[in-house]
């Protein structure tokens, strides 16, 4: 039985909860899943984006909450060193934590423009000014880890830095974002691993119950 349970919010929608599911699953930790309802109001402002406060994921491990994204990622780096989810080299850790850091704390333009959804696709979708900023600096931090680190991953084998930007690459596909080759590459890697395939299925079983978020295409 396991000693671990994450909470997590809708697979459709809470970009939150894909990253601490996938920091979890490539920790290898062994845990049980639990799910907020939406209905929540505390929840639903969250994934409206009308609240400051991030809920969700919250893991609780041998009676130890965490309940912050990076949080539960340096926790799990701390108890499954050997999982790799920071790069050994030192320079590259920096890095790393850096861009992890960049996802966490900004991109809001990306986020309120271009929400998470799962169950669309939006082919010619008007990306404005604001959102295409974001994107385009994300397109950076891709092209410079590519570069540096030679792949297949942004740092070689699928790390923190690649759950932290996972639900970009499912917007980037939502809301049909042209890349480049390289980028789309990394884009079509990420979708098919096993654990994106998992959340991704999961999700589309879900019913459409953020009708704010159902927006007419």
């Amino acid at each position: 039985m396991s000693n671990a349970v994450l909470t997590v919010s809708s697979k459709n929608y809470s970009s939150w909860s894909l990253r601490g599911w996938l920091l979890c699953k490539m920790a290898g930790l062994n845990f049980t899943e639990e799910t907020v309802s939406v209905d929540d109001p505390a929840n639903r402002a969250e994934l409206l984006l009308l609240s400051p406060s991030i809920l969700v994921p919250c893991l609780t491990h041998n009676g130890i909450r965490i309940w912050d994204t990076l949080a539960i990622a340096e926790y799990l780096n701390e108890i499954e060193p050997k999982a790799g989810l920071l790069p050994r080299d030192r320079g590259a850790r920096a890095r790393c934590r850096s861009v992890c850091g960049e996802m966490h704390s900004g991109f809001g333009n990306l986020r309120s423009a271009l929400p998470m959804n799962l169950k669309v696709r939006c082919v010619g979708f008007n990306i404005w000014s604001g959102a295409q900023a974001d994107i385009d600096r994300i397109i950076t931090i891709w092209r410079e880890c590519s570069a540096t680190y030679h792949g297949p991953y942004l740092f070689g084998p699928p790390c923190m830095a690649d759950a932290m930007y996972a639900p970009v690459v499912t917007r980037f596909l939502t809301y049909d974002v042209h890349l480049d080759e390289a980028c789309a590459a990394y884009c079509k890697r990420m979708m098919a691993l096993p654990e994106m395939v998992e959340w991704c299925a999961a999700a589309l079983r879900e019913p459409d119950e953020v009708k704010e978020l159902e927006m007419e295409f």
